[in-house]
């Protein structure tokens, strides 16, 4: 109640009490005014509880009518509220933070300037073992013990990471620690995982390296030949010898369309994605690769046929077709003059479409398995070359079936022979309502 107010107050009562004291007589006005002192002491006290109850809990509101208290609880719960919500955003982000740490794919060390252990994220403990409730005030170098990070640690200079390596879960991996100063004196150390980013770096310094020697081959004999035929007396060469010259130099620079091109394919599939498949059948593609395939072989091979002539996936076509018709032709390369190639389409046990072609060819040892697959690896680098190939259709091959949610399957023993399997997921297999009294002889007959 502001003082003006209050003041009025006081000089109605006083009057009050002179009129009922001219009125009455006696000490009526007396009584009159000590009935109104006790009523407004009665509210002040009651005014006085009331702000005393609201102290205890300062963040609630408080009652509405607290009378000469109003002044004093007004601000003080203004202030409250204000740094309540101060404190509820600082929380917030806080949490924020927190979160976003956990969430990284690095481990998150603070640490304070004895190097003691503040707090860690949860990749913490898979890369550097570091249990944040366990080794919360243990000194770093006694989690990490590796004599590089120590070394790195005490020299300050941290403008570049340290790389060093660690074993994990039976596993030698790269480790990359970074360390930082922060405002309050203390260290922040990040600790990433790049072993797929060295196998990556080195996969892309193999592949430069491969694709110069690859081309560089042909190229140096397509100039040799040149040299030769420029140099050279125009009578110094037979019509014979120019025409071998020339057909040499025509299949040099076919072999380097041939890589070009392969890598542009293998650039297609790894920069696009895949859209929506239409349904395949997969015995005319088969059928088509199977004549490409023949008309390499030279009638050098027997093949054998082994076709479901209405099974179809959901793929695209045309990658579908130059998988089968790489692993067809790589069969026949790979199999000496007299052996065997068996084709295989339908489904399994498991209700899976598998294509498979199987050779009596040179086998692939163990340690070479996993490896075919990358590009312009060979387990015969000359006997590949002689037979043509690029040393990019099982790279192409794998990307076209992992577009696809297929997975490639390779069995393979020396001097027994390789197969070589596509096995399409379920839900990918579609049977083409087709005349399905089609033989599967069909195929081989064609």
């Amino acid at each position: 109640m502001p003082r003006s107010t209050l003041l009025l107050a006081y000089l109605v009562v006083v009057a009050l009490a002179l009129g009922i004291q001219w009125f009455a007589g006696g000490v009526s006005g007396v009584v009159f005014l000590a009935l109104c002192g006790l009523a407004y002491q009665a509210r002040q006290l009651r005014h006085q509880k009331l702000t005393r109850k609201w102290a205890s809990q300062p963040a609630s509101a408080p009652p509405p009518d607290l009378g000469v208290y109003d002044e004093i609880v007004t601000p003080i719960y203004k202030y409250v509220r204000s740094r309540q919500n101060e404190y509820t955003a600082l929380r917030e982000l806080t949490n924020n933070v927190l979160s976003a740490a956990q969430a990284l794919p690095a481990a998150a060390v603070t640490l304070d300037k004895s190097f003691q252990i503040e707090w860690c994220n949860a990749q913490s403990q898979r890369l550097l073992d570091l249990v944040y409730e366990k080794d919360k005030g243990y000194n770093i170098f006694n989690i990490i013990r590796l004599p590089e990070f120590f070394d790195y640690a005490q020299s300050r200079q941290w403008s570049r990471p340290l790389r060093s390596r660690k074993e994990i879960g039976g596993q030698v991996c790269s480790l990359q620690f970074q360390l930082t100063q922060h405002a309050n004196e203390g260290y922040l150390l990040l600790c990433q995982d790049i072993t797929q980013l060295e196998k990556l770096q080195t996969t892309q310094r193999d592949f430069v390296a491969n694709v110069s020697h690859e081309i560089r081959t042909p190229l140096t004999v397509l100039i040799g030949f040149l040299e030769t035929m420029r140099d050279l007396p125009n009578d110094a060469l037979t019509k014979e010898q120019r025409n071998q010259y020339e057909v040499l130099m025509h299949e040099q620079a076919q072999r380097m369309l041939a890589i070009v091109a392969d890598l542009l394919t293998l650039s297609t599939l790894e920069s696009t994605e895949i859209i929506d498949g239409t349904t395949v059948q997969l015995a005319p593609i088969i059928n088509e690769a199977a004549v490409q395939a023949q008309s390499i072989s030279r009638e050098s091979h027997a093949f054998e046929f082994d076709v479901d002539p209405v099974l179809a996936v959901v793929g695209q076509m045309n990658e579908l077709a130059s998988a089968v018709t790489n692993l067809l032709t790589n069969a026949v390369r790979y199999t000496p003059e007299g052996g065997k190639v068996s084709i295989g389409w339908g489904r399994n046990d498991h209700g899976e479409a598998v294509f498979s072609v199987t050779d009596t060819g040179l086998g692939i040892e163990k340690k070479d398995i996993p490896r075919i697959t990358e590009r312009f690896y060979r387990v015969d680098k000359s006997r590949s070359r002689a037979s043509g190939g690029t040393g990019l259709g099982l790279a192409i091959t794998k990307h076209i079936v992992i577009r696809h949610n297929a997975k490639l399957v390779i069995d393979s023993e020396i001097n027994k022979g390789s197969t070589f399997k596509i096995v399409f997921p379920t839900e990918a297999v579609v049977y083409d309502p087709q005349d399905s009294s089609a033989k599967k002889a069909g195929i081989a007959d064609a």
